[in-house]
């Protein structure tokens, strides 16, 4: 399990910018696997998708996901950070972006409140083996 601390212009969005999130964790990940992985989520049955965040600086996606899902989290190459309940209600009609250079890529409102951690995890892993395949064909 990797929980970010680190105070570079890059940590996880709620490291940077507390308090801004609701009652979740965050799961943050390079930008083209969870591009990815938010396709394999809405290809799949029902709304498995949370609200999704898109950091243009840090070229990341984050994943709103329920609280305690950084306890156990361990999938390579991303980050799970608590946010201890601080933060901004997801109700608002047009909630505001939650770090400057960031926006929604999946608004509150348009998605599930928080994706499911086990279904996220199984979309990240299938995401990274689908780049690892398109990034071999040479």
């Amino acid at each position: 399990m990797e929980i970010s601390q680190s105070t570079d212009s890059c940590t996880p969005f709620r490291t940077r910018t507390s308090p801004v999130l609701p009652n979740c964790d965050l799961v943050t990940v390079p930008a083209r696997q969870g591009l990815e992985a938010v396709d394999i989520l809405r290809r799949g049955a029902g709304d498995a998708v949370g609200p999704v965040l898109h950091d243009d600086g840090c070229d990341t996606l984050g994943f709103l996901v329920p609280p305690g899902t950084a306890a156990a989290w361990d999938v390579p190459g991303s980050t799970c950070t608590e946010t201890n309940g601080r933060g901004l209600s997801l109700v608002a009609p047009d909630p505001e972006p939650l770090v400057e250079g960031s926006d929604w890529l999946l608004p509150p409102g348009e998605a599930d409140l928080a994706t499911d951690p086990a279904v996220l995890r199984a979309a990240l892993g299938e995401a990274a083996r689908l780049i690892e395949a398109a990034d071999n064909r040479h």
